[in-house]
C-alpha cells in the first residue's frame, strides 16, 4: 500500500534541467478579462494543488471511487514519476491539469497507467519515445476552448522539447443511463472512422460488456477525446470498463508526426 510519505514525494521535482528547459506560450486569453498561464509543476505545493483539483472533479463531480490516503487529494503511485502540467488563472488558482509519464519514467515506475487497463505490447513495440498523459481535468468554470488550448500548447512544448514520437493515454466515455449503450454506440462510431490497423490493436483487461439492447443513435463525444481526435489520434481497440470511475476507457494513440496540419502549426509551431 502506498504510504503517505511516498504519495507526497515525487522524483519529477529533481528533473530540474527538464523543468528549466520547458518553454510554452505561457499566457492565453480566456473568457472575459481572464488569462491563463501554463507550466510544469515546480514544487510539491504545485503538485498538491493539481491533486486537489483532481479530487474535486473526480470524487466530487463524477463520484469516482478513489483509493487515496490523503484527504482531499487524488494521488496514486505514478504521481511521483510524472511531470505535472498545470494551468492557472490570474489569481494563481489551478483551473486545469494533466500529468505526463515518459518512456524512461514509466520504466522506473513499472509501466504506464494504460498498461493497467490494456495489453499494450503491439504499440510499445513501435520504435521511438512515448509520452502518456492522464488524470486530465478542468475546473467547471473554465471548460472552454482557451483552457484546452492552454493544456495542448503546454503538451506540444513538451513533445517538441523531449522529441516525443507517440502520445498515448486513456480517454473516458460515459456508459449511459443503462450502463453501456452510450459507450457502445460512441465506440462503434469511433471504430468506423478512427481505429488503428489490426497489428496495433490493444486488448482490454476488463472489456466493456456487450450491449444487447436498442442501440443509441445520439451521443456526445467528451471534450478531451474530441481534442485527441482533432489532432489526428486513433482509437486502439475495444474499450475497457473502469468501475472506479464508472466509465469506459478507450486507448488513444497519436503519432506526433501525423498531427493534423492545421493543428500542428497552431500547437507545435511546425510548418507542414
Amino acid at each position: 500500500m502506498l504510504s503517505v510519505e511516498a504519495a507526497l514525494s515525487t522524483e519529477s521535482l529533481v528533473v530540474n534541467d527538464l523543468i528549466r528547459g520547458f518553454t510554452a506560450a505561457s499566457t492565453f486569453p480566456a473568457s472575459g478579462s481572464r488569462a491563463l498561464d501554463v507550466r510544469l509543476a515546480r514544487s510539491r505545493e504545485d503538485i498538491q494543488a493539481a491533486q486537489r483539483l483532481r479530487y474535486t472533479i473526480f470524487a466530487g463531480e463524477m463520484g469516482a471511487r478513489l483509493h487515496n490516503r490523503i484527504p482531499g487529494l487524488d494521488h496514486d503511485r505514478l504521481d511521483r514519476y510524472c511531470q505535472h502540467l498545470i494551468v492557472r488563472n490570474t489569481l494563481g488558482h489551478v483551473v486545469g491539469c494533466t500529468r505526463i509519464l515518459t518512456t524512461e519514467a514509466a520504466q522506473r515506475a513499472g509501466g504506464f497507467y494504460s498498461q493497467t487497463e490494456f495489453d499494450l505490447a503491439p504499440v510499445l513495440a513501435l520504435p521511438g519515445q512515448f509520452m502518456e498523459i492522464g488524470r486530465t481535468c478542468v475546473h467547471a468554470d473554465y471548460r472552454n476552448g482557451a483552457t484546452i488550448s492552454a493544456l495542448w500548447s503546454g503538451l506540444a512544448a513538451f513533445i517538441a522539447g523531449q522529441k516525443i514520437d507517440y502520445l498515448i493515454g486513456c480517454a473516458s466515455i460515459p456508459l449511459g443511463e443503462d450502463g453501456g449503450s452510450e459507450a457502445r454506440a460512441l465506440y462503434a462510431e469511433l471504430a468506423r472512422r478512427c481505429l488503428v490497423s489490426e497489428p496495433l490493436r490493444v486488448k482490454p483487461h476488463l472489456p466493456l460488456p456487450r450491449y444487447d439492447g436498442i442501440a443509441q443513435s445520439r451521443f456526445v463525444v467528451p471534450p478531451l477525446l474530441k481534442a485527441y481526435l482533432r489532432l489526428g489520434a486513433q482509437i486502439g481497440g475495444e474499450p475497457c470498463l473502469d468501475p472506479d470511475f464508472n466509465v469506459a476507457d478507450v486507448f488513444i494513440l497519436l503519432s506526433t508526426q501525423q498531427i493534423e496540419r492545421r493543428y500542428a502549426r497552431h500547437f507545435l509551431d511546425r510548418d507542414q
